[in-house]
């Protein structure tokens, strides 16, 4: 048997751009499919399904995963192919491929439960590409070449504390960091470092207040000074909107003004609550007014020494926006960074690039091959692809999809092995998988992957099932 992965949609369902990135297949395989079963594994899952289906045992097949405990040493056995990680494609290219073999065959949709939630890496990775694309247009409109170096930290990751589990926050604060660099995620930016990277960095943070340490101060002044004396020569953050926003820009900034120059360094406001459009330009204003700016080579102004993070009610929509009120006001887009929390890790679902596991081809013991296809009259968005396939990129960069019989002569398939009843490939580090989706974002936005060849085959199955579906009725 075989099946795959796809995503139906692009993200939100936007069709005029279907790219997609695709991210987090090897912490799955690391974590989950490639870890060996015991027999005392077996015999307790066996003693869970005796009780779970109610009033009749449950069928699972306790010898079929203890003979694979004892002839493949515990590896679950299938084979699974998979794009690159950090592989750019649009809705309806297959991610991955499960092929399960003789009498293993029918252990092919095991696990789909686990190899769909890939769902969720590549979505927070899409949705943070997507918001660079926002920011990036406003650096190309409104920030100088000398300025470009800060694109990478504009939005930050603040999703951590909003996570259900330390590991929802690795999983998805890695796939951000596949397009910036920014993240109070340690737990993501520790584990690309440590575990992806080969120990080289891959994100940063900076100093920066909170209202605990804002309100443990007598006042916001003393609060003001005691960050700036232990980090004002470098760049830190202070949350601005403990106590009365406007009174912290008009009145305590001011009195801390001189501290701030002798120090040097580069200082961050932060409003954390208010209009989210209103309080960053309010800010950008109120620094104007005190610190001064320059005027860049495109017409915009450019704060001396200080800027904005907006961390409060961050989303795609919200952040245009901000971008472009920031415009309006006549100040470059490298004055204002994001922080973005439960929009980021937390407000995406598997609907959000429909993404689902289908059956797709079956080999009968008498070696009859039937290809297998979903198509529901009542929604045809959820037809799923039948046979084997092969990826393959065109001239413009995109991937299209081949029947694998079907595909063009001496092409290369894109889907590559990832795990072999066991084994598993050198895996690219974090850098390249960066690189990768930088590269091949490029792409057109909107694309069709389905090559002329699927189609016709699409109508073929489609065909023979609706007549063999209605055989002896």
């Amino acid at each position: 048997m075989v099946a795959y992965g796809e995503f139906r949609s692009g993200y939100d369902n936007d069709k005029t751009d279907t790219r997609i990135v695709f991210y987090g297949i090897r912490y799955i395989i690391e974590h989950y499919v490639g870890k060996k079963w015991t027999e005392d594994d077996v015999l307790l899952a066996g003693q869970f399904f005796n009780v779970h289906n109610s009033g009749q045992r449950f069928p699972f097949p306790t010898d079929l995963f203890l003979k694979f405990v004892r002839e493949k040493n515990g590896h679950f056995p299938v084979k699974i192919y998979a794009l690159p990680e950090g592989t750019v494609l649009h809705a309806h290219v297959p991610v991955y491929v499960i092929v399960a073999e003789n009498e293993y065959a029918r252990l092919v949709t095991f696990l789909e439960t686990i190899l769909t939630m890939i769902w969720y890496p590549s979505t927070v990775a899409t949705l943070s590409r997507r918001a660079k694309d926002l920011i990036e247009a406003s650096y190309a409109k409104s920030v100088d070449e000398s300025g470009m170096w800060s694109l990478d930290s504009r939005l930050h990751d603040f999703g951590f504390r909003g996570c259900t589990t330390v590991e929802q926050s690795i999983v998805g604060g890695c796939a951000h960091l596949l397009n910036f660099t920014g993240t109070d995620t340690m737990s993501a930016g520790y584990y690309a470092q440590v575990k992806l990277n080969n120990g080289k960095p891959t994100a940063f943070s900076i100093p920066a207040t909170e209202h605990s340490v804002m309100t443990s101060h007598k006042n916001e002044r003393e609060a003001m000074l005691r960050l700036l004396d232990q980090f004002g020569s470098g760049v830190c953050a202070c949350v601005m909107d403990s106590y009365d926003y406007t009174a912290a820009l008009e009145k305590v900034l001011p009195s801390v003004k001189a501290v701030k120059l002798e120090k040097g360094g580069f200082l961050v406001l932060r409003p954390d609550s208010g209009d989210p459009v209103e309080v960053v330009i309010q800010a950008l204003r109120a620094a104007d007014k005190l610190f001064g700016s320059v005027v860049n080579k495109k017409g915009y102004k450019v704060v001396n020494g200080v800027g904005v993070i907006q961390g409060d009610g961050i989303n795609i929509k919200t952040m245009a926006k901000i971008l472009q009120a920031t415009e309006e006001a006549g100040y470059a887009a490298q004055c204002v960074a994001y922080g973005m929390g439960g929009g980021l890790l937390q407000k995406v679902n598997r609907d959000t690039m429909s993404f689902a596991t289908k059956l797709s081809k079956i080999v009968y013991q008498d070696g009859t091959e039937r290809d297998v296809m979903k198509a529901p009259k009542t929604d045809s968005t959820k037809i799923s692809l039948p046979g084997e396939f092969t990826v393959v990129r065109n001239s413009e960069g995109a991937l299209v999809v081949y029947p694998v019989e079907r595909a063009p002569p001496n092409s290369k398939n894109i889907l590559q092995l990832v795990y072999d009843h066991g084994k598993v490939p050198k895996w690219d580090d974090f850098d390249t998988i960066r690189a990768r989706v930088k590269s091949e974002w490029g792409q057109p936005k909107a694309f069709d992957p389905v090559s002329k060849e699927l189609r016709e085959k699409i109508k073929e199955v489609a065909a023979k099932q609706a007549e063999a579906n209605l055989q002896g009725v």
